[in-house]
């Protein structure tokens, strides 16, 4: 017998009640989950028991139109389609997502119930209602995965939204630890807005988190998390420095670097929902610059020689002078010989960016009849701490933060003028390749030049080099080195990211047709652009959270040589698999679905 299974067959004793059928999987017999038209789905008298023991936040979910099953033009289904294009409206919705979906993959579809946990103990009723039930159990806080796993049909859905507090300590010492160091205490279900209002704006410190602003602090954890200044603050999950997390069993551990330590480890970029529900988590501060800034620029390219002479340009160019901690964010590389700056910095003001950039802008305006400046070069700076202050933006950078105008709602529920086009998008296809530095020597310049342009023939291709570690400080890379993210990430100057979608809000929700002739088109185009890319770099690896729903060799892919480590640490804590999520640690062994065990 393989040793993997029976180690999982061994450890699943004393979780008879997952398999129920339980030694049904030693026996031969299949295990199922089960579902609401199945004779063992749970009586109303359980789910009223659960109900109770949730202190009544058991919620039968709606579909998120459900006020417009009767048609469109009543008040309230008026009111909801107005709201669907406010990222926090549709958080605050049990069966709210937002991604709608991704051609010939998922589609967004509410679960049967959902407990909205207000504490562990809600969520510890929850998993051992899944557990004792044999149902399919779904993890939610900020509802932002563009691989569906924050929603399934026919669910239980532990939705940590409510769980938001945000602590914060001049000194935190780990349980069972010794060293002491500023730090912030944050429920799952807060969104970094909230979290960077807390740290930033009022406290004057830095936490390393998402650059978007409604993202969910637990997931982004979970799977590594990379923010608009990782290239100078690391990654995420490499700030972890403890959580509280909710196993298979139902017991409420705490992980860190000297207590569950091989859990703690594994939820460092791991994945969300394949090893339990964090609950908590406690995050490093740290100190701030002076400022954070940016640059932006767009120039359009007059024939193909010149937009691939611009992409050798700026290639040596990032080289040079921006492969440092200071500079984050992305470039975009057009299928219409366009390049698009819209990079940000840390620790420079406003003439400092200027001057890094000045050779390269004057190299541009030298060349008047191959480039012509569609959007001149800004460069800015503000102080650090004002980044995320919400009266700041308002007075001196009007247009930047979008308010959530609903009656009651909080100032800081605030998001930025990208959001816009990504919430509620229909995804065609998404694909990530990290970039390592060695394609930065002189000798390599031209190759990455030319499949950059490559690439651009089928589909736009943009580098996120805030994603990618190296130009960090030792102590950052020793710090990332430390978390179950791809080891890729350490030596990558970048994350390349092709993409595309229907743009939103909800297309499908709204009544509009989805073009999937068009979308599947899409999907084999950046599917092109992406090859071109690993043709140079194959094995590149991928960032998890920012990936192809069907990438192949995802193992691999997402966790390189951590993956064997990450299923021991899934068979050590959630050995009969309660914890499924598409290609999440463990998925193997599960049909696509997540509702039937294969091996």
């Amino acid at each position: 017998m393989n040793r993997r299974r029976l180690l999982a067959q061994s450890a699943a004793i004393p979780f008879a009640s997952i398999l129920g059928e339980g030694s049904a999987l030693s026996a031969g017999r299949i295990f199922r989950r089960v579902r609401p038209s199945d004779p063992a789905w749970p009586s109303a008298a359980s789910w009223a028991k659960l109900n109770q023991d949730v202190g009544g936040r058991l919620i039968k979910v709606q579909p998120l139109l459900a006020a417009c099953a009767e048609g469109v033009a009543g008040t309230a289904c008026q009111e909801v389609l107005k709201a669907l294009h406010n990222p926090y409206y549709v958080g605050d919705q049990p069966a709210g997502t937002q991604t709608v979906g991704w051609v010939d993959a998922w589609m967004s579809a509410p679960s049967a119930y959902a407990v909205a946990a207000k504490s562990a103990a809600d969520v510890v009723a929850a998993v051992n209602f899944a557990r004792d039930n044999r149902l399919r159990l779904v993890v939610k806080g900020g509802g932002h995965s563009y691989q569906g796993t924050s929603d399934a049909a026919d669910s239980l859905l532990i939705w940590t939204r409510a769980m938001n507090a945000i602590t914060l300590h001049d000194t935190f010492v780990p349980q069972g630890c010794a060293d002491a160091q500023p730090a912030v205490s944050v429920g799952a279900g807060a969104v970094w807005m909230h979290v960077y209002d807390a740290v930033t704006t009022k406290a004057g410190r830095y936490v390393q988190g998402g650059g978007c602003a409604t993202v969910g602090v637990a997931g982004l954890i979970q799977s590594g998390g990379f923010g608009s200044f990782s290239k100078n603050y690391g990654t995420a999950a490499a700030g972890l420095l403890e959580a509280e997390i909710v196993t298979a069993d139902g017991q409420v551990r705490i992980a860190n670097a000297c207590t569950n330590s091989d859990l703690f480890w594994g939820i460092k970029g791991g994945g969300g929902g394949s090893l339990g529900v964090v609950t908590r988590l406690t995050l490093r501060t740290r100190d701030l610059p002076a400022f954070f800034g940016g640059v932006d620029l767009k120039i359009r390219a007059s024939s193909d020689a010149a937009f691939r002479r611009l992409i050798g340009r700026f290639v040596s160019f990032y080289a040079d002078r921006l492969l440092d901690p200071h500079w984050g964010e992305s470039v975009t590389f057009g299928t219409d010989n366009t390049f698009t700056v819209g990079m940000v910095a840390q620790g420079l003001n406003r003439q400092q960016a200027q001057d890094v950039w000045q050779q390269f802008v004057e190299w541009i305006a030298a060349a008047p009849r191959d480039f012509t400046t569609m959007a001149p070069f800004k460069a800015g700076a503000m102080p650090a701490r004002d980044w995320w202050s919400v009266a700041f933006n308002e007075q001196h950078v009007p247009g930047r933060m979008f308010p959530d105008r609903r009656p009651g709602a909080p100032e800081n529920n605030v998001w930025f003028a990208e959001q816009n086009t990504e919430l509620g998008v229909f995804v065609h296809g998404y694909q990530s390749i990290w970039l390592p530095a060695s394609l930065l020597q002189p000798e390599r310049q031209n190759d990455l030049a030319d499949v950059l342009f490559s690439a651009t023939r089928h589909w736009a291709v943009m580098l996120h080099f805030n994603k990618g570690l190296a130009g960090a400080s030792a102590s950052d890379l020793t710090a990332a080195r430390d978390t179950a993210t791809n080891p890729a990430v350490l030596t990558a100057f970048a994350l390349a990211i092709i993409a595309g979608g229907d743009p939103a809000a909800y297309p499908y929700l709204l009544g509009h047709a989805i073009d999937l002739m068009k979308a599947r088109g899409d999907a084999v185009s950046i599917g092109k652009a992406a090859n071109e890319l690993r043709q140079l770099v194959p094995n590149a690896g991928s960032y998890v959270s920012e990936s192809n729903f069907f990438e192949r060799d995802w193992q691999r892919s997402f966790w390189g040589s951590n993956y064997a480590r990450l299923r021991a640490v899934k068979g050590k804590y959630d050995p009969a698999g309660l914890f499924f999520v598409h290609h999440g640690v463990g998925s193997e062994d599960w049909s696509a679905d997540g509702f039937t065990r294969l091996r």
